[in-house]
């Protein structure tokens, strides 16, 4: 299995490139320490896999994600991170990354995430799926309503999937913090939930984004 790691501390690209190593059937191919450094890895290796992590420097490991898999969907992405925020958890899942693991977890759990997303299955680390269930859990299991949303809405709520918080919305569609605020509380309610991960949540089950 040829792997790429994309982790900018280098005490943890060290140690994750001897644990990789002591595996005869894992071979790292190359890394990088930021998201397009990354992206352009990919590209030029191909590697059946890639251990990202979230939070790198210049673009972050969801972006980088996401550029990856528009490119090369075959190329298996472990999410590799110590944030657990609830919007950060939707907007990698919503990358299309493969698994979810949290730094500090054990190795074994590390090398069952690699094995599964090379397998074509998902890996979700045991407190981040508790918390995606009930997320889902939440929300009525039946049907959910058609819900129609402006165009504006739906822009906004493709960003707010992506994980991006009100400012960071605002100054990529042109409008105000206020503007934003106002467009989030009309899907929330069009929605039925009560805060933004719900609505999140809702927006993927439902393939509204």
């Amino acid at each position: 299995m040829r792997i790429v790691v994309v982790e900018d501390d280098p005490v943890m690209q060290l140690g994750l490139e001897q644990f990789l190593a002591d595996y005869e059937n894992f071979e790292v191919v190359g890394q990088a320490a930021d998201g397009y450094s990354g992206v352009a890895l990919a590209l030029e290796l191909n590697p059946h896999l890639i251990v990202m992590d979230i939070g790198l420097p210049k673009l972050d490991g969801i972006a980088a994600t996401q550029q990856i898999k528009q490119k090369r969907p075959d190329i298996r992405v472990v999410m590799l991170t110590s944030h657990t925020a609830d919007t950060e958890m939707i907007a990698a899942l919503a990358s299309g990354s493969d698994a979810y693991c949290i730094k500090g977890a054990s190795l074994e759990q590390l090398e069952v995430a690699i094995h599964c997303a090379h397998t074509g299955a998902t890996y979700l680390d045991p407190q981040i799926a508790r918390r995606v269930i009930g997320h889902l859990q939440h929300r009525p299991t039946s049907t959910p309503p058609i819900v129609e949303l402006s165009n504006r809405e739906l822009d906004v709520l493709r960003l707010i999937v992506e994980g991006k918080s009100n400012p960071e919305i605002a100054a990529e569609l042109f409008l105000s913090i206020s503007t934003v605020k106002t467009h989030l509380r009309s899907i929330m309610n069009k929605l039925a939930v009560d805060d933004r991960v719900q609505a999140a949540v809702a927006a993927l089950r439902s393939s509204l984004v």
